[in-house]
């Protein structure tokens, strides 16, 4: 199928299909007359990638998993264990915005925070 119809059967737009397909998440032949044909496999995958980045999940994570996701027996299970790893990584951002969060709140209404952090930092 041409770029037109796979954009109007996923929902997004030609460019963002090129650039999935410049950095590799989508492939497609090039036609005699260079047009861009992509299989009808490409909808269902353009919607995988589209709910992973709902879920957090950044395009170079997708392109580095989708392969192995595609060729795995069983997805679900090599897919609990994609989420397992990104839950961590969540709660340990969550434990970093959280401390952050609690030194500008310390900070917050001491004259100069910014001065206090040199300070401290020095000592």
């Amino acid at each position: 199928m041409r770029i037109g119809e796979l954009a109007a059967r996923t929902g997004m737009s030609k460019d963002t299909i090129r650039f999935y397909e410049k950095v590799g998440l989508v492939s497609g032949d090039r036609l005699g007359n260079g047009y861009r044909d992509f299989a009808p496999e490409v909808v269902e995958w353009l919607h995988y990638v589209r709910t992973a980045q709902t879920l957090g999940f950044t395009l170079a994570e997708i392109a580095r998993h989708g392969e192995e996701l595609r060729d795995a027996p069983d997805s679900a299970e090599a897919l609990s264990a994609l989420f397992g790893e990104k839950i961590q990584i969540l709660d340990n951002r969550l434990a970093e915005l959280t401390a952050l969060r609690a030194d500008l709140a310390a900070r917050a209404g001491t004259g100069c925070p910014l001065h206090r952090a040199t300070k401290e930092g020095a000592a």
